[in-house]
């Protein structure tokens, strides 16, 4: 009897020994952690039923072999499939919060809609070490108040707001266009620096006391947006009791608007009579204006509004105010929330299994995958100068508008498309009774 005690106590040490063995280049197993078989479903808007390739390529059978690990090791089943869209998915969670049915689950939703489900109490607080190079920060930082995080991703940043310029309409005006890439490597791309360009490509060229060709164009949100965060400025944020408080009438605000402003007077292509309010697409890419204040989306993109624009490109990071000042965008990032539905320590579960799941695959390095075919649109210099430095986290900042709605419902009429005609405190003054208002109804919450 002794001896078969004996003999079982070693196969259980002997099973204990190779379950604390990972596969070379696996993290490390964690003791301790038993789902009892239990399912995880991870639904976003894209993966349809989530099925595997019928056959994979050597990179994705090393993923699902790795993922097979992963289940086995910590007995549980994962999936990641689709529910809902762009348009429903955050519907999709708001459902299931209201009526839970036991099973765990984590949502991936596109930004815009995450603002509402943590002010509304549908994305859970999740207590969990986020200290590994691989959780985006941008999104971390976004999605926390008062010491607690509500959001996660993983990544880099997709960069958001940028410059693109016309290497015609630069050359033509007599400017080099690759010293607008030097001016950044330099720390020197600034908003004097900019002004001074827009004022050079902005040509009467006929000599008939009309502007042939204006300086810059776009989108006037984006400018407005851009030149705020990157002076240190912001609209919403966060005061020492953890409470969202309207920041537009910080100094730094307020001079940043007002630069956006002398920017519109002087150098801007406005909106032609009767035009439609995305007008400025189709003008850029017919060369109506030198410098384009846009998002990435529009060039670097498969399938992207500037495919087919004959003149080249170029695209650097918006300017910042003084030299050797942090070149910025707005981060804007997918990002995955856990349902408030579950006690803390399930939680805490669910996003370990979630970080396990989104690791890299063990043995492939996918350092330059962004990249795709981002060269086929654009010169090297704008993918790897400006776009890869745009993607690091110390670039990306949160506008945290998005707690109390869009841009456009909060402060779009009341600010943003006033600027160019209005007065900039008169407009943050008649605004900020609603502001208070919507940041008050959200910390009553």
């Amino acid at each position: 009897m002794k001896k078969l005690v004996a003999l079982l106590l070693a196969v259980m040490m002997l099973s204990a020994m190779a379950l604390a063995e990972a596969p070379e280049g696996y993290p490390e197993v964690v003791p301790g952690i038993d789902f009892g078989g239990a399912t995880v479903t991870i639904y976003d808007y894209w993966s349809g039923d989530g099925a595997r390739a019928a056959e994979p390529t050597e990179e994705q059978q090393a993923q699902y072999d790795y993922r097979d690990w992963l289940m086995e090791t910590y007995n549980v089943v994962i999936e990641q499939k689709q529910g809902g869209d762009w348009n429903t998915c955050a519907e999709e969670m708001i459902n299931f919060v209201s009526a839970p049915d036991g099973s765990y689950r984590a949502y991936i939703i596109e930004p815009g809609k995450v603002g509402s489900l943590v002010a509304n109490g549908v994305a859970a607080p999740v207590k969990y070490d986020f200290s590994a190079e691989k959780w985006n920060t941008a999104t971390l930082n976004a999605w926390a108040i008062a010491g607690n995080y509500y959001g996660m991703s993983t990544g880099f940043n997709e960069p958001r707001g940028c410059v693109y310029f016309n290497k015609r309409l630069m050359e033509e005006a007599g400017i080099d266009w690759n010293t607008i890439y030097d001016m950044q490597a330099e720390g020197t791309w600034t908003w004097k620096a900019f002004e001074e360009l827009c004022a050079k490509a902005t040509r009467d060229i006929d000599n008939d006391g009309v502007i042939d060709v204006w300086g810059v164009s776009g989108s006037g949100d984006d400018m407005y947006v851009l030149a705020t965060f990157g002076n240190g400025g912001s609209f919403f944020d966060f005061d020492a009791d953890g409470k969202l408080q309207p920041t537009m009438g910080s100094q730094a605000t307020v001079d940043a608007l007002n630069w956006g402003k002398t920017i519109q007077a002087n150098y801007w292509m406005h909106t032609p009579e009767g035009a439609n309010w995305d007008w400025y697409k189709e003008a850029w890419k017919a060369g109506s204006f030198a410098f384009y204040i846009y998002q990435t989306y529009g060039g670097f993109n498969d399938n992207s509004e500037m495919a087919d624009m004959e003149d080249e490109w170029g695209c650097v990071a918006f300017p910042v105010p003084n030299e050797g000042d942090t070149y910025v965008h707005v981060a804007s990032e997918n990002t995955t929330l856990i349902p408030n539905v579950y006690t803390e320590e399930e939680v805490s579960k669910i996003a370990f299994i979630i970080d396990m799941w989104t690791n890299a695959t063990p043995g492939y390095d996918d350092e330059f995958g962004w990249i795709g075919n981002k060269y086929n649109y654009t010169d090297d210099r704008a993918v790897d100068e400006t776009y890869a430095m745009l993607r690091l986290p110390e670039h990306g900042r949160d506008n945290k508008v998005v707690y109390l709605g869009t841009q456009n419902d909060v402060l779009g009429a009341s600010l943003l498309w006033g600027l160019a005609g209005g007065d900039v405190a008169s407009l943050i003054e008649a605004g900020m009774p609603a502001w208070q208002a919507l940041c008050d109804a959200f910390n009553a919450k």
